[in-house]
């Protein structure tokens, strides 16, 4: 119950109750002034509604794009863990600890850079994420003193490569998102549509039983701003606020480094 209240309010939040006032004010106004016109129902569907299910579609699907990638990030993270671990002909527990460390240490990294929009602090933080890297790098060099076999370090180098293609992507989804000039195309309509519509539901006031009269302007208000509610958390898909965000845990990666 507690989970289906949370992600109650954060699609019914103060905008949506911002939003609703505001139309029924200018429902009010309009009838009791007279201004009443019958404007067409399509217009919502083309000039609102589309735009912004095209903007959840693009946002849902940056969000799978990115946990196929983090999954490619955590997925060969681990396998060269395990090849740390199992492919040296004599055991040698430092360097298993080392890549876990190492590891630990880029997710949590990796976790506070995709969380926070602090563009000033991108720049140092990738180069640092770089550097942890090349020392990923220079541990699988490591192995081959200890009796690996050089088409065996071809594959734990190309896994390192791997995770950076990861981490590059994961670093695009979270820098371009929806078309910007989209997001305040749909943000203006819906915001502004439910209060210009007031003549439409003023018209309408004969068409409902004593006190249902607002019942058009409150839902049109609650439909609209609860979609772009919903967009608005899917386009960031690492600020671990909405309910389908994606949640970069490095102690889940670790547990499996065993």
């Amino acid at each position: 119950m507690k989970s289906v209240l949370r992600s109650f309010f954060l699609i019914i939040n103060y905008k949506t109750l911002i939003i609703t006032t505001l139309s029924i004010i200018s429902t009010y106004v309009c009838f009791h002034a007279g201004l009443i016109a019958k404007f067409p129902d399509m217009l919502v569907g083309v000039a609102i509604v589309f735009p912004v299910v095209f903007s959840i579609s693009s946002a849902y699907n940056r969000r799978e794009s990115a946990l196929q990638r983090f999954s490619d990030f955590k997925g060969h993270a681990i396998a060269i863990y395990y090849a740390s671990r199992d492919w040296p002909s004599q055991a040698e527990a430092e360097i298993p600890d080392r890549v876990r460390k190492l590891v630990t240490e880029m997710t949590m990294l990796m976790r506070s850079m995709f969380t926070t929009n602090h563009r000033s602090e991108w720049q140092q933080n990738e180069q640092a994420m770089y550097e942890y890297f090349s020392m990923l790098s220079r541990i699988t060099m490591e192995l081959r003193h200890h009796g690996v076999q050089s088409g065996e370090i071809s594959r734990v180098s190309q896994y390192v490569s791997k995770m950076i293609i990861a981490f590059d992507n994961l670093k695009v989804i979270h820098v371009y998102r929806t078309p910007v000039t989209l997001r305040a195309y749909s943000k203006v309509f819906i915001y502004v549509f439910p209060v210009i519509y007031g003549p439409y539901f003023a018209s309408t006031f004969h068409d409902y039983s004593a006190h249902l009269e607002y019942v058009m302007p409150v839902l049109y208000s609650f439909i609209l701003v609860s979609l772009d509610n919903i967009q608005d958390h899917l386009e960031h898909p690492f600020d671990e606020v909405g309910e389908d965000d994606i949640r970069i845990d490095e102690k889940e990666i670790t547990a499996l480094m065993k």
